[in-house]
């Protein structure tokens, strides 16, 4: 359940996951590949704490901490947009924590969100919203994802925010503050002295 992208940008630690090397575009709308997909740092401070957090928890709670901030912040971005699998695979994550579903029974779910991620590629908004929910999606498989999927959300804000058109510093800006948003968030959630905390190598 490892997404390339998220592997090589994210647990490579590549500064920013900035590299673009294509640009397409299709009805007159850039497409995610003409800018940066992902937004923040991993000098930001929000997000050397956010690892360190994350370091804390189990899959299980991170998995909840995702799915739960999926639902309030990314899903309704998709609202329109007509593809039922990013709802589904957050409402079959939704149903694993709680003993409603087996793993067997849930990864389907996470194989169409992630192929929604690929697919969904409208708007740049759209597209990091996908992406952020399959990353999301998949934390309880890939609990390195409980990073991953915040860099995907922080683009879908800040672009929400600003647009796409926006100087990069001011995407810096926008993004930033949602990691520290997405750091108080998990920091709600996170459990005290987790006695099965998640071993991760974040590759830097």
């Amino acid at each position: 359940m490892h997404f390339l992208y998220e592997q090589k940008e994210i647990l490579g630690c590549v500064e920013n996951a900035t590299t673009i090397k294509r640009q397409e575009e299709f009805d007159g709308v850039r497409t995610m590949a003409a800018l940066r997909k992902m937004l923040g740092s991993l000098e930001d401070p929000s997000v050397k704490e956010l690892m360190r957090v994350i370091e804390t928890q189990s899959k299980t709670t991170l998995a909840a901490w995702s799915a739960a901030y999926m639902r309030e912040h990314v899903l309704p971005v998709l609202a329109d947009c007509g593809d039922t699998r990013p709802e589904a695979a957050i409402a079959a994550v939704e149903a694993y924590i709680r003993g409603e579903r087996t793993l067997k029974e849930l990864k389907p779910f996470l194989a169409d969100a992630r192929t929604a991620s690929r697919e969904l590629t409208t708007t740049p908004v759209v597209q990091a919203a996908a992406r952020a929910i399959g990353v999301a999606a998949a934390v309880i498989m890939t609990p390195t994802g409980a990073l991953g999927w915040t860099f995907y959300n922080a683009a879908v804000y800040a672009y929400r925010t600003a647009g796409t058109d926006s100087t990069r510093e001011e995407q810096d800006r926008l993004a930033a503050e949602e990691m520290q948003r997405v750091l108080a968030s998990l920091r709600a959630a996170a459990v005290d002295n987790e006695p099965n905390p998640v071993k991760v190598d974040w590759g830097c």
